[in-house]
């Protein structure tokens, strides 16, 4: 392992998880490395929260305030969460624990776009980070360190923290080192400079995270693999939604609005991005690249096979067999995949020089076009808007999609009213569902509400879209984007009452 920690300063200050979580005092703000399951802290964060559950069994208090890049891992946010250790988590989670936290109210939760946190944190918005405890491959000699399976804000972190935990994880790659691309370019208002990326390939900083030696009280050795996402093999719904986007980006390209090799693609998490990458492979497209946050395992397999030429993202989110695919072609994939800090991974200004393509999901759509990504019911959050806004709000095309229905039917993804708002009917350019594809490009309102209700709903919410939308036109108050106010959020209201959105599921019906 001491081939891992070459600093000789650092390797005297190898402790056990337990002496390093102990550095860690209730209230103190601590960041953390993590995105999408990779390159968190494994060791604390456990620690640390036997601490907690003794100081509670003590009668103490014992709450921090947890900053990371995005979601972690059972061992991180679960294990934080279940010992009652936070009173405040941003930019975004995943764990079930931590949401139904957050969900009872339990713990505060700030949901932020993950371009946001870096230049938030950097200019004061959050107080003072006292620790920050960050997962690294190694460390140099000179003690500059190998970044990890994510960037995501470790950068920042860094910087700004007053004392520096570091865990080594040597079940991490060392073949990793050289992947890497962080930028410190980046300067407070009024004297900020473009971001020199012209393309997702562009090298524009250094492959590895610097950190006062100084500020370092604790490394701690660690051997455990990242949170492995296992996949499903994409669904009908899935591989239909896949095929209506295919067949779109083929109209594109007949028309001349896209090229052969299309624009760099963003793709959000989950089986519906595994789907749709898997149909580009199949419908013939090559050479295409990726200037996203996420390297998912169906974006591995475009790579070695040429569909993708470069891909550029800010973390890893890989099943067992992806690790172990990373693992063994780690020199083809060090050549042909960069992991860049997320404030440059989502940068609104890159991502709309690079003109991407923003591929997110959502959990409903109302008629005309708002979109809400992160709340059941408008009040019960599920994980967060992530880095969505960043693309959708800034890309060349912004596309948003969902099966039509969840729960068996109980639940309609096109809905009169969205009962909360993350991407807003200016920012959603193309809705689709396994029912179809609505461009909504060039609509006015009403345009909107037809298009989607014609080719987005499923059949059997249509009938009562159509007729909701026909009486608001007669009967709302006003008639740019009619709504009828006291109905518009009654099929949510149904569905909290009675589990089940469907007209027929109470009476009178709408």
């Amino acid at each position: 392992m001491h081939e891992r920690i070459r600093h000789a300063g650092m390797l005297q200050k190898r402790m056990s998880p337990e002496q390093a979580a102990a550095l860690i005092r209730p209230g103190m703000t601590v960041a953390m490395s993590g995105f999408t399951g990779a390159g968190y802290p494994k060791a604390v964060p456990q620690a640390l929260a036997a601490h907690m559950e003794a100081a509670h069994s003590a009668g103490e208090q014992f709450k921090i305030k947890v900053l990371t890049g995005a979601s972690t891992a059972p061992e991180l946010d679960g294990v934080l969460a279940r010992a009652d250790g936070m009173e405040l988590r941003l930019p975004y989670m995943s764990d079930p624990a931590l949401r139904k936290r957050i969900n009872d109210g339990e713990l505060d939760y700030m949901d932020i776009h993950l371009s946001h946190v870096a230049q938030h944190t950097w200019f004061g918005f959050y107080g003072d980070v006292d620790v920050a405890v960050v997962e690294v491959v190694g460390i140099l000699e000179d003690g500059r360190l190998i970044p990890s399976s994510s960037v995501g804000n470790n950068k920042t972190w860094l910087d700004m923290a007053s004392r520096v935990i570091l865990e080594v994880n040597s079940r991490q790659p060392a073949a990793m080192e050289g992947m890497h691309d962080v930028y410190y370019g980046t300067a407070l208002p009024p004297n900020r400079r473009p971001v020199p990326i012209l393309a997702p390939g562009d090298r524009i900083g250094e492959p590895y995270l610097r950190v006062d030696p100084e500020k370092v009280v604790a490394v701690v050795e660690t051997d455990a693999p990242d949170r492995l996402s296992g996949f499903s093999a994409p669904d009908e719904a899935s591989r239909a939604i896949a095929a209506h986007l295919l067949d779109f980006f083929d109209h594109e390209v007949r028309r001349g609005r896209l090229g052969e090799r299309l624009l760099p693609l963003q793709s959000g998490v989950g089986n519906i991005a595994n789907a749709v990458l898997a149909g580009l492979a199949e419908g013939g497209y090559r050479g295409l690249s990726a200037y996203t946050e996420v390297i998912q395992d169906g974006m591995l397999g475009l790579i070695k096979d040429g569909t993708i030429e470069f891909a550029s993202a800010t973390s890893f989110s890989l099943s067992e067999d992806g690790v172990a695919d990373f693992t063994a072609n780690v020199d083809l994939y060090r050549e042909r995949i960069l992991l860049r800090t997320q404030e440059i991974s989502n940068h609104p200004e890159v991502v709309r020089r690079l003109g991407c393509i923003a591929l997110n999901g959502m959990i409903e759509a109302d008629i005309y076009g708002n979109v809400n990504s992160t709340h059941v019911a408008g009040s019960a959050v599920m994980n967060g808007i992530g880095g969505s806004g960043d693309f959708a709000r800034n890309g060349f095309l912004s596309v948003f999609m969902s099966p039509s229905t969840a729960k068996g039917g109980k639940i309609s993804a096109i809905v009169p009213m969205a009962s909360h708002v993350d991407h807003t009917e200016h920012d959603t350019m193309i809705l689709i569902t396994e029912q179809g594809l609505a461009d909504l490009r060039g609509l006015a309102p009403k345009q909107r509400a037809r298009a989607v209700i014609a080719r987005c709903a499923h059949p059997e919410y249509r009938p009562a879209l159509e007729d909701y939308f026909e009486r608001a036109l007669r009967d709302s108050y006003g008639k740019h984007t009619p709504h009828l106010l006291g109905e518009a959020l009654s099929w949510h209201e149904r569905f909290v009452s009675t589990g089940d959105m469907r007209p027929a599921a109470s009476a009178p019906a709408i």
